[in-house]
């Protein structure tokens, strides 16, 4: 039997909210708030200061969240990042509970610092590029590709670059001063 709830959504469903209005609303907020912090169409300027030209941003946004939902294959993409990446957040979530399981408890709460977070800054990156290359439906082939073409010489090269790119960072990199950190 199926529930209250779950009738709920499967009429959300067939109404379009989840292929229209839902996408409608991100691609709008994300490029209306975009326009807004860079002043791309410019600003107002009268006796109260400089304002951004609010109408034309939010004109340009609707325009652009129109024909990304007039295109079913942008929504489909957006709609698979967007759950994927949900799943990545969780997943970041539920490290930081394990982590903080093994924590003295502060009132900051846990928070990864220094190295760690640089660390996991990188890995939600490359996850979020993974993520997003795989809704394109380009992940696979690339990687059939890779496999294909696997040669102990090129994966040689590329490891040398690594670690020279890696040498000349660490070699150039300008130290941090010490101090400010003093404990009475």
């Amino acid at each position: 039997m199926v529930s209250t709830f779950r009738g709920v959504l499967e009429f959300f469903v067939r109404l379009g909210i989840y292929d229209v209005v839902l996408p409608f609303l991100l691609v709008f907020t994300i490029v209306f708030a975009i326009m807004e912090k860079t002043k791309v169409l410019g600003v107002e300027k009268n006796k109260d200061g400089e304002f951004t030209r609010k109408n034309l941003n939010a004109m340009t946004a609707f325009v652009t969240a129109f024909l990304v939902v007039a295109s079913s294959r942008l929504v489909a993409i957006i709609n698979e990042t967007m759950a994927n990446m949900v799943l990545l957040l969780m997943m970041s979530v539920c490290f930081l509970i394990l982590i903080g399981s093994f924590m003295k408890e502060t009132k900051e709460g846990v928070f990864l610092e220094g190295a760690w977070q640089k660390l996991f800054m990188v890995i939600m990156f490359v996850g979020i590029v993974l993520i997003f290359l795989n809704a394109l439906g380009w992940l696979i082939p690339m990687w059939q590709y890779l496999i294909a073409h696997y040669d102990s010489t090129a994966a040689a090269s590329v490891i040398l670059i690594g670690l020279m790119v890696a040498f000349v960072y660490w070699i150039t990199k300008t130290p941090k001063p010490e101090g400010g950190d003093s404990k009475s």
